[in-house]
């Protein structure tokens, strides 16, 4: 086995209890590296196609990377992989911490599960041991209570668990799993795929080392990081108050939605107001710095409220995109109302930024009067009305009345009660993260048509524009193409690593390419990390084309590209070509921009992708 890799991946059928351990072959960690990567060429074999995501054929994968495990700075994430039961294709989302580090030294590059239970269970895992163990008696636990109880009943203090709360219990689609009590793979309905096979959570317990090819590079390497982590402004930023330092600046800068996408922050939020939603205001409550597995930059802190009128105790600082979504885009500024809701979301296991979105789509229809208050069980849902921002999310985290539907997303409760579409924000159906294509235009081809719709950490044109790196015009839509697809495969080289993209941020240019190498002993130069992106990201996007989706079936939301344009602040006038933008891309991806299938020339010249050109083109 190549360095950088356990060597086994576990199977688990909760229909039937069994536990199957395979080979992670070096073909599939040296073409598919880690992450989604190899979790998507597995659901793809493993999966059938048209299989329901909550039914008993639907598989999930908690998928770890090769730097996961190792000393290699920032590499602390590892993916969630399984169809989406919101928008019905293809989903990943990743979390840092220490859970993906822990599987990897207990054993195990990746866990796929299928079948469901007819009960609740947990997965015990102990240093390649595992077990499907009774979970009866902490059904209805939160998700920091049952960390806390699994350690007592494992005996196992350093323990660390993946666990979903009440609303994935309740199978709400917004529902996400917890893991080290605060952080989250938050987009698509992971949560619910848990609840619906009645897997209460993953415990893990790992004393392994993880081989690695050259552990010398590796220390050189990160003495570079580190040395060049010192020197970055955002590096110091994000060190001294995490991503809730840039809140502020964000929400007046365009960058941040306000007011579910209809706003402007310097006009309907204000400066002094915007100033309460950033780290600098909240960071009064911080009794420490913390940090993900083998992260020199520590963005995280620990708060302690015991006063005002939500003591919530121990918690954890809101990252930017739960202070945005529960701040700017509700235009909230209270401070204690944003605390006491990513404590919940935290407790129930709820996406943050679906979460805030929902709730910013139901607020602008009661104050259009599509919606009423006895609809919201008597929540005067009004902008900025902090109090009753908790209320209702406290009835989506219950599952109750209203919240009952909202637990399931915008889209979801547009269609349950029959209106509102037209202040729905999503990309497919998935709410849309806290950044602003009208701001970064590149966004938008990326949350449209990335085959995980509504995410703004896959790359492309995007990444750049957001931080004003773009060196010609980020409104000229003309020859995006090529380079929007180099960006794109770039970073699905990084997520499938287990890398954080804040390291990406601080980093000497192409330095994970040097990681891969040091750790798994193979050559991966820029031409070998271009291929390997393309193949990952055709892997991605073939599960979505056999499950019969099309570039016409993707949608974006009008108001998010400016349609229409705001009259006012710094994105008035804009509108963005999404049309052009997608089939730049599709033209450089060498994708059909009416059917969405990859030319067989592509597929062929990438290699290890028969069974996708099997089922596209035959045998």
């Amino acid at each position: 086995m190549i360095g950088g890799y356990a060597g086994k991946m576990l199977f688990v059928n909760l229909t039937d209890g069994t536990l199957e351990e395979q080979e992670l072959t070096d073909e599939l960690a040296e073409n598919f590296i880690g992450g989604y990567g190899i979790g998507a060429k597995v659901l793809y074999e493993r999966m059938p196609a048209g299989a329901d995501p909550l039914g008993p054929d639907s598989m999930i994968g908690f998928v770890t990377g090769p730097s996961n495990g190792t000393n290699a700075f920032f590499g602390g994430r590892y993916s969630v992989v399984h169809k989406s039961p919101i928008s019905g294709g293809w989903n990943d989302s990743n979390s840092g911490g220490y859970f993906g580090p822990e599987l990897k030294k207990a054993g195990y590059d990746a866990v796929f599960v299928s079948g469901i239970s007819d009960k609740p269970v947990y997965l015990w895992i102990n240093d390649g041991k595992a077990q499907i163990k009774d979970a009866t008696h902490l059904w209805g636990r939160d998700t920091k209570e049952i960390w806390e109880d699994l350690k007592l009943e494992t005996g196992e203090p350093k323990l660390r668990i993946l666990a979903i709360g009440r609303t994935g219990e309740n199978v709400s689609l917004l529902a996400c799993p917890i893991n080290d009590g605060h952080r989250a793979p938050g987009r698509g309905g992971s949560g619910a795929i848990m609840g619906s096979k009645k897997l209460k959570a993953i415990a893990v317990r790992g004393t392994g080392t993880v081989p690695v090819a050259d552990p010398k590079r590796i220390q050189d390497l990160n003495k570079r990081v580190g040395a060049t982590m010192k020197a970055s402004p955002i590096g110091k930023a994000f060190g001294a108050m995490g991503t809730g330092s840039t809140t502020p600046a964000s929400a007046l800068s365009g960058d941040s939605p306000v007011k579910n996408w209809g706003g402007v922050g310097i006009l309907d939020f204000g400066i002094e107001n915007v100033q309460k939603v950033g780290s600098a205001e909240m960071d009064k409550y911080k009794t420490r710095k913390y940090a993900c597995s083998r992260c020199p930059l520590g963005c995280g802190a620990e708060y302690e409220v015991n006063d005002g009128k939500y003591p919530v105790g121990k918690t954890d600082r809101p990252e930017y995109e739960t202070a945005a979504a529960f701040g700017s885009t509700l235009l909230n500024y209270d401070t204690a109302s944003i605390l006491k809701c990513n404590e919940m979301c935290n407790q129930y296991g709820i996406d943050t930024i679906s979460a805030g979105m929902t709730i910013a789509w139901a607020m602008e229809c009661y104050s259009e009067g599509i919606l009423t208050r006895e609809e919201l069980d008597g929540i005067d849902l009004t902008w900025g009305n902090g109090d009753a921002i908790v209320a209702i999310l406290q009835k989506m985290c219950d599952g109750e009345g209203c919240g009952a539907i909202l637990a399931n997303g915008s889209a979801y409760a547009a269609n349950e009660w029959g209106k509102g579409e037209q202040f729905l924000q999503t990309a497919s159906g998935i709410e849309l993260p806290m950044h602003d294509p009208r701001f970064a235009p590149g966004l938008a081809r990326t949350y449209q048509y990335d085959p995980s719709p509504g995410r703004h950490v896959k790359g492309g044109l995007g990444s750049l524009q957001m931080a004003g790196e773009e060196k010609q015009d980020k409104y000229d839509y003309r020859g995006t193409g090529a380079l929007d697809l180099a960006l794109t495969t770039h970073t699905e080289v990084l997520n499938s690593m287990g890398l954080c993209m804040f390291g990406e941020m601080v980093s000497p240019p192409g330095v994970h390419n040097e990681y891969i190498e040091a750790l798994t002993g193979m050559t991966f130069n820029d031409a070998d990390q271009y291929t390997t992106g393309l193949r990952i990201l055709n892997m991605r996007h073939a599960f979505n084309v056999r499950e019969g989706i099309k570039p016409s079936d993707l949608t974006i939301s009008a108001r998010a590209v400016g349609k229409p344009a705001l009259t006012a602040g710094p994105l008035a006038g804009v509108s963005i070509d999404t049309d052009l933008l997608a089939r730049n891309f599709f033209e450089s991806a060498n994708w059909d921009f009416e059917t969405g299938k990859p030319a067989r020339e592509l597929l062929e010249n990438i290699g290890h992708l028969e069974e996708v050109i099997k089922d596209l083109y035959g045998a």
